[in-house]
């Protein structure tokens, strides 16, 4: 009598437990800087006029990041807390979203929980998690994307309300930042090639083939078009009703002028870098490097010294394997990192900065989680465990500049800076 196939057992609790470890992990020296640092000093002052509605300030940037830390002030103080407690939360999340989507992708346990660890580990979403940025809010919102994108595909039935949420996400994901604009059409561009390609007669209106059964190329372009300019156009709302400098003469008009701030050439500054910098994790940005009530702290930018060149190993495994095998997940994290750090190759931004390859990082680490599970797979599971383990113990090391935690004295960064330039 033959057996049938064991069916994956949903990791959830696992993420969840992950998800609250990471949170736990980013609250110790969280308010033990009682100032505005790095550019907490732009953010801050936006989101105390946006509670006022008094001046409109920062208007090169949406409003969504600093609606959010507006809230967190409300609802906290403007303190410390108000100002980094809502990041804190937005970080676990996007490290949740992140687990589930490469669940939904895979049904791979191991990789799922290979690539929490690697995720928390890897500095970028640790140190933005920590800090009163914009970042850190358009990476949730594209994770919940992700992860609400990759359900509708392996789950179907469930597609419709799914999609509606990727597209809600993926409007505040562009409404915090412009980081976001990019990646944030490739899932309905996914869905346009992949209907496309299934061969329908009726391409607008065929409810059958990939990537979701059940809705039409046209219900999809709603959803994952027309939703998400939806929701941006709502998040500038409050522009409207600022006492001085407010949205006057329409959005299209204000949008030229976000892109001429954007786009304007700026002075040269000494953390300024260049995508090849990123990739050989070769330049960091120190976000604080001062004494603090007498004693010194520092909170160093910079990728996991190990997992930034074992992703990279990743991607060219998940490129290979992903053409030779018509896997889609691994093909789908190397299309992910090429977009998302392509655009920082063609984007007319003179001055650029390592905080632009988080997004990148991303996809990196996950496809070093999936190089790892096929090595878990094959019998590997040493060498499968080996980038794990490796991550957390660097981690570790690099814990007390990356938190703010107290430091033997003013020269305690040489322990850190392996290269001249991350010092």
């Amino acid at each position: 009598m033959s057996r049938a196939p064991e069916q994956p057992v949903d990791p959830l609790r696992w993420c969840v437990a992950l998800a609250l470890t990471f949170w736990l992990a980013t609250l110790p020296f969280l308010t033990v800087v009682q100032h505005a640092y790095f550019d907490e000093v732009h953010y801050l002052p936006a989101a105390r006029e946006l509670l006022m509605l008094g001046e409109f300030t920062n208007r090169e940037h949406p409003l969504v990041g600093k609606e959010l830390i507006a809230l967190g002030i409300a609802l906290f103080g403007d303190n410390p807390w108000g100002w980094r407690l809502l990041p804190t939360l937005f970080g676990a999340l996007a490290l949740f979203a992140n687990m589930r989507a490469l669940w939904f992708a895979t049904c791979s346990r191991f990789a799922t929980l290979t690539y929490g660890v690697l995720l928390a580990t890897g500095f970028h979403l640790f140190v933005h998690a920590r800090i009163a940025m914009l970042d850190i809010f358009y990476l949730a919102f594209l994770s919940v994307a992700a992860w609400q994108f990759a359900a509708a595909i392996r789950q179907p039935e469930q597609g419709r309300w799914r999609l509606a949420l990727t597209g809600v996400a993926l409007g505040l994901a562009m409404g915090s930042k412009w980081n976001a604009l990019v990646v944030a059409t490739l899932p309905g561009l996914t869905f346009l090639i992949a209907r496309t390609l299934a061969g329908r007669r009726r391409l607008l209106l065929s409810r059958r083939g990939a990537p979701v059964p059940g809705i039409t190329l046209v219900e999809a372009a709603l959803w994952l078009g027309g939703v998400p300019l939806l929701v941006y156009a709502a998040t500038f709302l409050p522009a409207y009703r600022f006492a001085v400098n407010p949205i006057t003469e329409g959005l299209v008009f204000h949008h030229r002028f976000m892109l001429d701030l954007q786009t304007q050439v700026l002075k040269s500054h000494p953390y300024q870098s260049t995508w090849q910098d990123w990739v050989l994790n070769a330049r960091s940005i120190w976000y604080l490097y001062e004494p603090v009530n007498g004693v010194q702290r520092g909170i160093m930018l910079i990728g996991n010294p190990l997992t930034m060149y074992l992703g990279l190993a990743g991607l060219a495994w998940c490129l290979f394997h992903g053409l030779l095998s018509r896997n889609w997940a691994a093909l789908g994290v190397v299309i992910l990192y090429a977009v998302s750090l392509g655009f920082w190759i063609v984007a007319a931004k003179p001055i650029q900065f390592y905080y632009h390859y988080s997004l990148p990082s991303f996809p990196l680490l996950a496809a070093l989680a999936l190089a790892c599970d096929a090595l878990w797979r094959n019998g590997w599971r040493k060498t499968a465990l080996a980038p794990i383990v490796g991550s957390l113990l660097v981690f570790a090391w690099f814990y007390s500049i990356l938190s703010a935690e107290p430091l033997a004295g003013p020269d305690s960064f040489a322990v850190w800076t392996w290269i001249e330039a991350w010092r």
